[in-house]
């Protein structure tokens, strides 16, 4: 018997070039994968179609949304090992369909690219910074969608994440972001602003990537909290602010603290802030924990350079191939 298991990082979402689209395309956005938390995925052959663990339900339904696309006619067990919290602002969904889908066309013996992975599994309908950082791990950006698209954005660049920089990850105790309904709702209420989306772009083109490329941490961060300001003053009206409630004062813990960059990762309210080094991370890190008092967690992860890990084991042979 064979099983395939797949392992995709976190991403943060770290703003929409055009959220509500005054030109032929909407959207796009840009991200970066993160080394945790993480889905992890088991799939292998099985009786009918089940699904055991977090997220158990969503997994199924995608992977019987997939088997379809894929053309498996047996059963399929999914196990998940690891999901990603839900709905505070890390790509749950996004990656936990996406593990599941990859592992299914493998366990098919077909070899999709990104987006028919995508399409299978039902996500990428706004934004592909999910998609992208699943296939290919660091930083990314992609062009946004033209209305009645039926593939996900492309991918207008991606740039590996040095090293030695670290992302203080925190994750407040606090509503959840929008999601569902609600986040369908916000999006339809959001009016053009291309004053604010030239801003953005001339960010993104003038300061963000010419520093990631240079490795400048200062210029980078700069760039990317002014980027995260603007982004957060497109959705002001639809999430009570420039930030998600609780978000707000610890994005500004952050910057005080000495985070090179910091912002809100989709809706929130997790917050991340980009620091130099392990040791940097580690320092930023004690000092939101006080700010938080034991209300949520705080973390340092690395930058992940390689997207999703998909690997087939053939149990009888005991043996693992990448």
């Amino acid at each position: 018997m064979t099983t395939v298991r797949v392992e995709a990082p976190a991403r943060l979402h770290m703003g929409m070039l055009d959220a509500a689209g005054a030109g032929p395309r909407r959207f796009g956005g840009l991200g970066v994968a993160v080394s945790r938390p993480a889905a992890v995925v088991e799939v292998s052959p099985g009786d009918g179609l089940t699904a055991e663990g977090p997220d158990a339900e969503r997994a199924r339904a995608v992977a019987e949304r997939c088997a379809g696309a894929f053309g498996l006619t047996a059963g399929v067990h999914v196990r998940v090992l690891e999901a990603i919290p839900a709905h505070v602002g890390l790509g749950s969904g996004t990656k936990l369909a996406l593990a599941v889908a990859a592992g299914l066309a493998e366990l098919a013996g077909r070899s999709p690219d990104p987006p028919a992975v995508a399409q299978a599994a039902g996500r990428g309908a706004r934004s592909a910074v999910g998609l992208w950082t699943f296939a290919l791990g660091g930083f990314v950006v992609e062009g946004g969608r033209r209305p009645g698209a039926d593939r996900p954005a492309p991918l207008l660049m991606r740039h590996a994440m040095p090293d030695e920089w670290r992302c203080v990850l925190a994750v407040p105790a606090a509503e959840p972001g929008l999601s569902g309904r609600a986040e369908e709702e916000a999006f339809a209420r959001l009016r053009p602003d291309p004053v604010r989306a030239a801003q953005i772009a001339q960010l993104v083109m003038t300061s963000l990537l010419p520093a990631l490329v240079e490795r400048d941490l200062g210029e980078f961060g700069a760039a990317l909290s002014a980027i995260q300001r603007l982004v957060g003053d497109a959705f002001a009206a639809v999430q009570g602010g420039t930030f998600h409630p609780r978000a707000g004062a610890l994005v500004e813990t952050l910057l005080d603290l000495g985070a090179a960059g910091a912002g809100q990762t989709s809706w929130g309210p997790a917050v991340y802030g980009i620091a130099g080094s392990e040791e940097e991370g580690r320092e930023l890190a004690a000092g939101l924990e006080r700010e938080l008092g034991g209300g949520g967690r705080v973390e340092v992860v690395g930058f992940d350079n390689e997207g999703a890990r998909v690997r087939v084991q053939a149990i009888d042979a005991g043996e693992a191939r990448r």
